[in-house]
């Protein structure tokens, strides 16, 4: 593994015990695209990932993202858009990403306090108890980098 994304098994271990207990929704893939577009915008962001079917044989895979897609299963939880989000937001235009790391960390927890109203009290607190580094003020990747 990475040193970017050692964090990764405790951020699925502290979805599990956080996150998926809060949020029982789920989402349909033909609504994706428009939250996306949405969530995209709201945060002042241009040119938003486009959502793609998951393949069928990725059944363990709860979904999968870079700067430019994000796929995703017939249905998801809702949590699971916010974390590819994250993903996509913490990518760049050449392909490299935060993987699980602090900068993703900020960015999924500033949506999971926006979009399902979570507490940020609560995610800090338990990002502490899991012993995960999350940068607080985290932005975009690609906002800071200058295309040539």
């Amino acid at each position: 593994m990475s040193d970017r994304d050692r964090q990764r098994s405790r951020v699925y271990a502290w979805e599990e015990a956080i996150i998926v207990p809060r949020d029982r929704s789920t989402v349909a893939f033909d609504k994706a695209q428009g939250m996306i577009d949405a969530i995209w915008r709201e945060c002042g962001l241009d040119f938003p990932p486009r959502s793609r079917l998951l393949p069928s044989r990725a059944r363990s895979l709860l979904g999968r993202a870079n700067r430019l897609d994000l796929e995703l299963p017939a249905t998801f939880p809702s949590w699971v858009l916010l974390h590819e989000l994250a993903h996509s937001m913490s990518s760049d235009h050449d392909g490299r990403s935060d993987g699980h790391g602090p900068v993703f960390l900020g960015i999924y927890v500033a949506l999971l306090v926006r979009y399902l109203r979570l507490p940020a009290p609560l995610l800090h607190d338990s990002l502490r108890q899991w012993r995960l580094v999350v940068e607080k003020d985290a932005r975009p990747i690609f906002l800071n980098q200058k295309r040539e």
